[in-house]
């Protein structure tokens, strides 16, 4: 009976953390982001996309202009059909897993604001062939541009 119930408490506490991390704030034009009121500011979040996606350097939400300074943890993870991306000069940090198992990218250009590419960025991005990267970016992380053989 207790280890049904650990068993019961451990499945909810995985459907609740699972449930979070796909939260977002606002939906505008197909992408997803959660914004931070106080610092006016907002980051590319979930969503499923596909051929191009141009990412805008500031979105309009509830009245207030909001700056897009960030792509997040696993944003775009496993976009299969994502074959390119625009990223504004207003981004400077692409997350962990931002692109990773995005199959069809095969070029991206990293604007200057770029200082941080986080561990496995563009992981297993098999078709990825060209990528420019500033001289703006001060931390590349662990197999951020790992590829699959």
């Amino acid at each position: 009976m207790r280890q049904n119930s650990h068993k019961l408490i451990l499945t909810l506490m995985c459907l609740v953390f699972s449930i979070a991390s796909y939260a977002y704030d606002v939906e505008i034009d197909g992408i997803y982001y959660n914004v931070v009121k106080k610092a006016k500011t907002a980051e590319v979040t979930r969503g499923n996309y596909n051929d191009s996606v141009t990412i805008p350097s500031s979105i309009f939400y509830n009245g207030e202009t909001y700056t897009v300074t960030s792509i997040g943890d696993q944003a775009f993870l496993g976009c299969k059909n994502l074959a390119s991306i625009t990223i504004p000069n207003s981004v400077t940090r692409i997350g962990i897993q931002a692109f990773s198992q995005c199959s069809s990218l095969m070029s991206i250009n990293i604007p200057n604001s770029i200082t941080t590419i986080c561990n496995y960025s563009f992981y297993q991005c098999s078709s990825l062939t060209s990528i420019t990267i500033p001289n703006s970016v001060t931390s590349i992380g662990e197999h951020a541009f790992g590829c699959s053989i």
